[in-house]
């Protein structure tokens, strides 16, 4: 198969971003809808999380996921005339499902295909480490797991090219023997650019933009996805 650049391996490592690439947003979406907020709140957070976290890299700063997500949900429930319960408190209660969450229903035979072909997985989020030791945990995946980053130790988001750098450095690998699986095409993308395969994960049928070198590898589920980056 051929890729950005023209023909790909198979990747020795698979690194895969986490928030929606793995999880499963629902109990999110559904913890908003108990405190009141309109329907399209969280996904409107989110984009506004992603938003300021990599405008902040942008200019060479970094907050956390934590830091900018609690605040930004508080001022959105604030602003909100439905939700009755102190801003604060309902944030809390809305957040805290991160704790809960389990991964989409083709994650697993996804992810054990590309281990039992012997490739080497990792995760990288511009979330929490200990949020996604947790979710593979609830899903019986650690195992499968040789890695699981996060952007704090280089306090810079993704798409900027030091997150994707220290994951490959962390595998021992060169960026060229890695591929990145994500939902976002912004992530696939800074990956391409410091090196590694793009894999984009398309769920929903959403297309990969036109206006973006296409990835290495694109699918609609993980196990075809895994397929297609065993297949390079």
């Amino acid at each position: 198969m051929t890729g950005q650049d023209g023909p790909v391996a198979p990747p020795l490592v698979v690194v895969f971003d986490v928030n929606e690439t793995l999880s499963d947003f629902g109990p999110l979406r559904r913890r908003c809808r108990a405190v009141g907020a309109p329907p399209g709140t969280l996904d409107l957070w989110f984009a506004g999380v992603l938003r300021d976290g990599i405008a902040l890299a942008a200019v060479g700063d970094f907050a956390t996921f934590a830091e900018i997500g609690r605040g930004l949900l508080v001022d959105m429930l604030h602003r909100e005339s439905s939700v009755e319960a102190d801003p604060v408190e309902a944030a809390g209660e809305v957040l805290a499902a991160f704790s809960n969450l389990q991964v989409h229903r083709d994650v697993p035979d996804g992810v054990r295909r590309l281990h039992d072909a012997g490739v080497r997985l990792a995760t990288l989020t511009n979330g929490s480490a200990a949020l996604t030791e947790a979710l593979l945990e609830n899903a019986g995946l650690r195992a499968e797991f040789e890695l699981v980053l996060d952007v704090e130790t280089v306090r810079r988001w993704k798409p900027a090219p030091e997150p994707y750098r220290y994951a490959v450095a962390k595998a021992g690998v060169r960026p060229e023997q890695a591929a990145m699986v994500a939902v976002h095409p912004w992530d696939v993308d800074g990956a391409r650019r410091a090196g590694l395969a793009g894999a984009f994960l398309s769920r929903g049928g959403h297309l990969y933009p036109s206006f973006l070198p296409p990835p290495a590898a694109r699918a609609g589920s993980l196990p075809e996805l895994a397929s297609a980056l065993l297949g390079l």
